[in-house]
């Protein structure tokens, strides 16, 4: 390779600065190994070209620790070689705490989701509506952020929506269905049987998909089940809409994540952006629904009797239980970018507990000692799970 020195807007050869530095003092040059020696394949220097070495202190100058500092480019470049290093990693406490942030934002997040929700259908008992307001209020959020480029525009075509229209089917049902519970039940109770979820989901993989787990995955579906039925027994105002309508939710869910898993393989987007695609392509699917089943004659006269009886502040628990529905649900999708699918469920085990201690606290549903055992054994049973699987 041929090399030379360039200072100002002269060159010169590496014999010709030698040949200067004997009637100076002669500079000290750190040990250069030859550039095909190297094994840090990020160095993006050719060495078939000239190499030209520059300094901005000039020749013949010492620094403080007596090595002659320079720049190196190729001679057809005007940039800079650069070596590119690896990106430092955050450390473990770091990581901890954003994980713990993402964590009690998802919590809060779904705590007030739910008061809210449940003081709408209290009041206003039309669970279709609700849905659809929650799926369209997120929609126009996210197709403004798009607008105004807050958020990133998602990159899709045609066979990323074909991939995700079954994911969009299960979603809707799960959504509505869950709401439907909670209409009809307490909200605890709802997520009691919501605590179930694993159970279905080894189920569904084992007797359709034909997936085999190991020995624990399967005792660990004993407590969940055993807890859900105890609870379901015990509950003092147990209705069959709002236990089916658990159940129904949950089965629904299971779908979802294995034709997600499936079906959105390669697609590159991220966790807020998917979301979002999905609540757009559900309400599309739910609204024809939504009015054949309810309709706007009811809706309108339920409106006013809302409104009769609570007064303007219907309107902020409407508005407050959309949006907070679709920013838990995107907080959750984000979360999965940052964490392993085991602390997820993980936190979604904590999850249910914090709705149903704050619901059972706020709504003073009354509980017997009996059915809370019942509720502890399946949310247990949730967890053994989640460590079973990993």
């Amino acid at each position: 390779m041929i090399s030379s020195v360039k200072h100002s807007s002269a060159a010169f050869g590496v014999s010709d600065l030698l040949r200067s530095n004997s009637r100076s003092p002669r500079p000290q040059f750190a040990i250069l190994s030859s550039i095909s020696d190297r094994k840090n394949p990020s160095l993006s220097l050719s060495s078939r070209k000239s190499l030209h070495l520059s300094t901005p202190e000039g020749f013949g100058l010492r620094s403080r620790d007596g090595f002659f500092r320079c720049k190196a480019y190729e001679a057809e470049k005007s940039d800079n070689a650069e070596i590119s290093l690896p990106e430092a990693k955050p450390s473990a406490a770091a990581q901890k705490v954003k994980i713990g942030i993402y964590f009690a934002t998802w919590w809060a997040l779904n705590v007030v989701f739910n008061i809210y929700n449940k003081k709408v259908l209290n009041a206003f008992p039309y669970p279709w509506l609700t849905s659809t307001l929650s799926l369209a209020t997120g929609s126009l959020m996210m197709i403004i952020s798009w607008a105004t480029r807050i958020a990133e525009t998602p990159k899709t075509d045609f066979d990323f929506w074909k991939a995700l229209a079954p994911v969009a089917v299960a979603h809707t049902i799960g959504h509505v269905a869950a709401t439907v519970s909670m209409s009809k039940v307490a909200v605890s109770f709802t997520h009691i049987i919501k605590s179930g979820e694993p159970a279905f989901s080894v189920l569904v993989s084992r007797f359709l998909l034909g997936e085999t787990f190991p020995v624990p995955v399967y005792l660990s579906l004993l407590p969940i089940i055993g807890g859900c039925a105890l609870a379901a027994v015990t509950e003092l105002n147990f209705n069959m809409i709002g236990f089916m309508g658990a159940m129904i939710s949950n089965l629904a869910f299971v779908f979802r994540n294995i034709f997600s898993k499936k079906g959105m393989k390669g697609k590159s987007v991220n966790g807020m952006n998917y979301y979002a695609c999905l609540s757009i392509l559900s309400l599309l699917i739910l609204t024809p629904f939504a009015i054949a089943i309810e309709g706007p004659k009811m809706w309108a006269a339920g409106w006013e009797a809302a409104l009769s009886q609570i007064g303007p502040h219907f309107i902020w628990w409407v508005a407050a239980q959309s949006v907070f529905y679709h920013l838990y649900n995107q907080v959750s999708y984000m979360s999965l970018d940052e964490i392993s699918p085991l602390t997820f469920s993980i936190g979604n085990t904590m999850k249910r507990i914090s709705v149903i201690v704050s619901s059972i606290i706020i709504f003073h549903t009354p509980v017997q000692p009996i059915n809370a055992l019942g509720a502890a054994i399946a949310i247990f049973g949730t967890f053994l799970y989640s460590q079973a699987k990993q």
